[in-house]
């Protein structure tokens, strides 16, 4: 591992990262495990092709880092984690493949749990099962994250269009949503149910057809999403798309959206603070999917998942308010808030030994 990636190990504070290889399943997999003071590391399993090594282990570590700060701001018993695979061209027994991840998860004692991600389904989350109990997001447990993830979104929607706009509902608010996979297309059932304007730009036909059939959404080329003149610009697609090409193109008020990691780099959130564009930091905004998992795992009820990721745009108001205040970007206004429970003073809601094996 060359300096530089230890540079971004320090840089992130991130307390262990794992390597696993087995040749006779082609699975190279990296568990990065960012933070454990709250509890077990809790987060996907991201399955895509990487170029090398250092863009996946690069894309672990931003990703566990960010569902530790998910976690802390959702005030859930659990650390952030994440599991990148690199999805070779072609997987010649995809249950063997996730068999042998799930031995990989395993052999960490508890220390990180996985559940799904870009790339993997419930079928991969069976096959993990059957090696490990650290996975959420089976069929057994009927876990399926992306509703409430977009539910969550929808609030925090709702809450920007109010701090932002004035508000109170999204009747006629113009919403450009860039992406429509699972989250994106649950967001779009919301949102048209709200009354909003829908522009929907994805590579996938089927589903832009399907938008447009049931939402009454304008189709929009992917290269044109994000300089459309709109009320809200919504990522929902791979992290990364706000970077300082795509920033001089935006033509909106509030930037709301499902994707992990929008911004390509944390300084950006300057550019768009000073633009006068409202930004809904994406790791709380998203943490709707999170907070199933998590309490899934703990044995809580569909009823209590939904009332905590209502909570989000309560959580998001406290952030546009104290940005608002203090004149500073909501992505470091919120880094602030969740480095205060991570790395403060230990309090009471850091979880003892007991609770932390409720966790898990």
């Amino acid at each position: 591992m060359s300096d530089n990636m230890f540079d971004k190990i320090e840089q992130a504070r991130l307390n262990e990262l794992h390597i696993k290889c087995d040749p006779d399943t082609q699975l190279k997999a990296f568990i990065a495990i960012h933070n454990t003071r709250l509890g077990p590391a809790i987060g996907g399993c991201r399955c895509i092709p990487y170029s090398d090594e250092a863009s996946a282990i690069e894309d672990a570590i931003r990703l566990a880092k960010g569902m530790s700060y998910k976690a802390a701001l959702a005030q859930l018993p659990y650390g952030g984690g994440k599991a990148v695979l690199m999805c070779p061209q072609h997987i010649v027994d995809r249950q063997i493949y996730f068999e042998r991840f799930g031995e990989f998860v395993a052999s960490l004692g508890g220390r990180y749990i996985t559940s799904v991600d870009c790339g993997t389904g419930i079928d991969d989350m069976d096959a993990i099962a059957r090696a490990t109990d650290f996975v959420v997001g089976t069929h057994q447990d009927g876990c399926d994250p992306s509703p409430m993830t977009a539910l969550g979104v929808l609030k925090g929607i709702e809450a920007a269009v109010n701090f932002k706009l004035n508000k109170a509902n999204l009747n006629d608010v113009h919403i450009a949503l860039q992406g429509v996979g699972h989250v994106g297309m649950a967001l779009a059932e919301l949102l048209a149910q709200k009354g909003a304007r829908l522009s929907i730009a994805d590579i996938n036909q089927q589903a832009l057809k399907t938008c447009q059939t049931r939402f009454d959404a304008d189709i929009v080329s992917p290269d044109e999403i994000a300089s459309l003149e709109c009320d809200v610009f919504s990522p929902c697609g791979l992290g990364g798309t706000l970077n300082k090409n795509s920033l001089k193109q935006l033509h909106c008020k509030i930037v709301a959206g499902s994707a992990n990691n929008q911004l390509a780099d944390e300084s950006l959130g300057h550019i768009l603070h000073n633009k006068g564009i409202l930004y809904a930091p994406d790791f709380i905004i998203n943490a709707g999917g999170l907070i199933q998992v998590a309490l899934y795992k703990l044995g809580r009820n569909a009823v209590e998942v939904k009332q905590k990721t209502l909570t989000i745009g309560h959580t998001l108001t406290k952030v546009f308010a104290r940005s608002y205040s203090e004149n500073k970007p909501c992505n470091e206004i919120a880094n602030a808030m969740a480095e205060e429970i991570l790395y403060g003073p230990v309090n009471n809601e850091i979880l003892d030994e007991k609770t932390y094996r409720q966790a898990i």
